[in-house]
């Protein structure tokens, strides 16, 4: 009966919205055009459609909310004007009672509030769609915050999650961009996103990777999980005190150099990126704040863990040779990149797809480097990459909604900022990295143990080689033997002249202190 009237709300609010003839507008059957136009007969619809959405979403509760939010990050699937239009949408969430917070901490920690905390502040200082934050002191003086997840979610989610789905599957069968679009993949991927955030652990997790990676940084700090008190429902992590990016003004007065800071956050985020492949994904200014303590003062404050970006190595290297290709101007290398990564058909002709990658980015190049967002240059190679039938990784939008975020946060605290200038460095240190001596070494090194188990064994393989052939083809048994001897004289030589090499460095150091006395 619930997950009736659920269904009978979601249905008012389509058509209230107008919902329905956004939805009916892709379907190629004359039946559903005439459907679609007597439906909307008295209605009026004269607002965008991509605003008719958003308001809809937030009509319908939290959980399409933040559904709302995925898919803004799917600009690769939305047409450009709702995208732009879903971005807007914010957690304006009421908070849940106190008693419930209390009463979901002492469940999970089997004790009082009291016997947890020194102090706990009953107002929330913020409330989202998944959870809230409450101020604490732990007993032993520690100021901390303290993450409750929104009671009851789990039912919430998997009923509305099986609405999406139902919708999904229609879309799908019965819309002319149904299969583009992809609808089923979408909610998949909306689920996974989800019941990741319903775990604080796994947030905690994350928090923790990225505070390592980052300590070497000095300019961002990021908060200590206090894993005595981290459950899935109950987060407990260092408390933070800093201003919000977004009020800029207030961090000019404090002596902020505002320019250093766009070009830090920039800074921060290709190291995630180029250096560690695992990024802070959810980098919205209600997530950053600027450290006024003295002793950190100007840092980023980094918070909210709950979604976060992984790259492989060939994620790396497919969007460091993508960037450079381009500012090169090389679009035929950026169709073959396209085309050797596997994601567009093996009969793609490159000439075509190299002809429609210069359509999109040549524009960029009348304007100066400074005002090129390296953000919009992937999501047009996305756009264009559609035409072509390419598959485009989920990892990689994530990676290109961030770097919008990123931009248009560095681009208001400066309007001057260079961003090419900035990623330049990190894209051409990445490539030595890759091709230069140094990654040979660090490769050799890491197979050592593997190639100084092995050598010994080769005799008995050898032998059992021979055994296995019987004694025949002899011509490929003096192939063998003499690789084998190769291979000895060149261990030898390495060996005796790695020894000679360190006796002649101790002979000249002897020397020199010789003649010093």
């Amino acid at each position: 009966m619930r997950r009736f009237l659920r269904g009978f709300f979601i249905v008012w609010v389509v058509l209230r919205y107008g919902l329905d003839e956004l939805l009916l507008s892709g379907f190629p059957n004359p039946l559903l055009r005439a459907l679609r136009s007597l439906i909307t007969i008295g209605r009026n619809l004269e607002a965008p459609r991509g605003q008719r959405l958003r308001e809809a979403l937030e009509q319908l509760g939290p959980i399409f909310v933040k559904f709302g939010q995925v898919l803004s990050t799917r600009r690769d699937l939305m047409p450009p004007d709702i995208a732009e239009e879903l971005a807007r949408l914010q957690d304006r969430v009421p908070p849940f009672p106190s008693e419930v917070a209390v009463a979901t901490i002492e469940r999970a920690f089997g004790q009082q509030l009291d016997q947890i905390f020194a102090s706990f502040e009953q107002q929330p200082v913020a409330s989202a769609s998944i959870a809230q934050v409450h101020f604490a002191v732990l007993h032993d003086g520690r100021e901390v915050a303290v993450k409750v997840l929104r009671p009851g979610m789990l039912p919430v989610i998997d009923k509305d999650l099986g609405l999406m789905r139902l919708m999904a599957g229609w879309v799908e069968k019965l819309s002319a961009d149904g299969k583009r679009l992809k609808p089923r993949e979408v909610v998949a991927e909306f689920d996974k996103y989800l019941h990741d955030e319903l775990d604080l652990v796994r947030e905690a997790s994350n928090a923790a990777q990225l505070r390592r990676n980052m300590a070497d940084l000095d300019l961002v700090l990021i908060p200590e999980m206090y894993w005595d008190w981290c459950q899935t429902e109950v987060l407990v992590m260092q408390r933070m005190k800093g201003v919000p990016i977004s009020q800029v003004a207030r961090l000019r007065e404090a002596g902020v150099d505002i320019p250093k800071l766009a070009r830090d956050g920039v800074t921060i985020f290709f190291t995630q990126v180029f250096r560690d492949g695992f990024f802070h994904a959810d980098m919205h200014p209600g997530n950053i704040q600027v450290s006024l303590d003295p002793a950190t003062f100007g840092r980023y404050i980094s918070l909210d863990f709950g979604i976060v970006g992984t790259l492989t190595q060939f994620d790396k290297e497919y969007l460091a040779q993508n960037f450079t290709a381009f500012f090169r101007r090389d679009y035929k290398r950026v169709a073959e990149l396209h085309i050797e990564s596997g994601w567009v058909p093996a009969d793609t002709r490159v000439d075509e797809l190299e002809a429609g990658i210069r359509s999109v980015c040549e524009p960029y190049f009348d304007r100066p480097l400074k005002e090129i967002s390296l953000g919009m240059v992937l999501m047009r190679l996305f756009q264009i990459s559609r035409r072509f039938n390419v598959e485009i990784q989920p990892q990689l939008v994530l990676l290109q909604k961030t770097l919008l975020n990123i931009e248009g946060l560095g681009r208001e605290l400066d309007p001057e900022l260079d961003l090419w200038s900035t990623a330049k460095p990190f894209l051409e240190k990445w490539m030595i990295d890759q091709l230069g001596p140094r990654k040979f070494w660090e490769q050799l090194k890491a197979e050592a143990p593997q190639y100084a188990k092995l050598i010994p064994e080769l005799p008995r393989l050898l032998h059992d080689f021979l055994r296995q052939r019987n004694g025949h083809d002899s011509r490929e048994l003096l192939a063998l033997l003499a690789e084998q001897r190769r291979t000895n004289g060149l261990l030898q030589s390495l060996i005796y002249g790695g020894l000679g090499f360190v006796l002649g460095l101790l002979a000249m150091q002897l020397l020199v202190r010789v003649r010093l006395w």
